[in-house]
């Protein structure tokens, strides 16, 4: 980028040079939050995820109920006594992103005749809940994932800008123009004694 080589301009540059070095500490403080908070997400999907699978082994007892519910006809399926309703969140702010916080997991209410079930159906019909709410924590914070991975690839550009374009390019600018000003000086001077002794040698 061309510019004026004047002292205004050098004056201008040093004030955007000022201005990108203080701006850049708090591009890097907010990347490394992001990146340690995508991290700890990540984290937490993971022991969600192995809770629910030791959840799940733990009615390895009823697989036949939870798999085909062979005992069951199609329309008394224990799993069509379990639909969700909504899921509930909340909003939390991190580096100045909104993400979603996770609430609760809220069911519909579905009456059935107890006759149609044996005596556990409670009990399963609980933890079939319990399985589908890991799945409700896990949605709401691959949300937050997202929402936090774009904000840091912004974030990122904007880090990579400052450091690898706009800093390195306002030196060589400042750079520039100090020569360019230094050598006017310096001409000048030559040019102030050559004319000094041209009035000595006239007087």
């Amino acid at each position: 980028m061309a510019v004026k080589l004047t002292k205004n301009e050098q004056k201008k540059q040093k004030d955007a040079l000022r201005q990108y070095q203080r701006y850049l500490p708090t591009l890097q403080l907010k990347k490394q939050q992001l990146q340690i908070v995508i991290r700890e997400a990540e984290n937490e999907i993971k022991a969600l995820r192995e809770e629910q699978r030791k959840a799940v082994e733990a009615l390895s007892g009823w697989i036949s109920v939870y798999g085909g519910n062979a005992s069951f006809s199609s329309e008394n399926s224990i799993e069509n006594l379990v639909e969700i309703d909504r899921i509930e969140k909340d909003k939390g702010n991190i580096a100045g992103v909104v993400v979603p916080v996770f609430k609760d997991l809220l069911f519909k209410r579905i009456e059935y005749d107890l006759s149609l079930y044996p005596l556990w159906v409670d009990k399963a019909l609980d933890a079939l809940k319990a399985i589908a709410k890991y799945d409700a924590l896990v949605a709401t914070l691959e949300e937050r994932i997202e929402l936090l991975s774009r904000e840091l690839r912004t974030t990122t550009q904007r880090v990579n800008l400052f450091e690898k374009v706009k800093i390195p390019e306002t030196k060589e600018n400042i750079r520039v123009i100090g020569i360019y000003l230094q050598d006017q000086q310096t001409s000048a001077v030559v040019r102030g004694k050559i004319a000094k002794k041209k009035l000595v040698k006239v007087s």
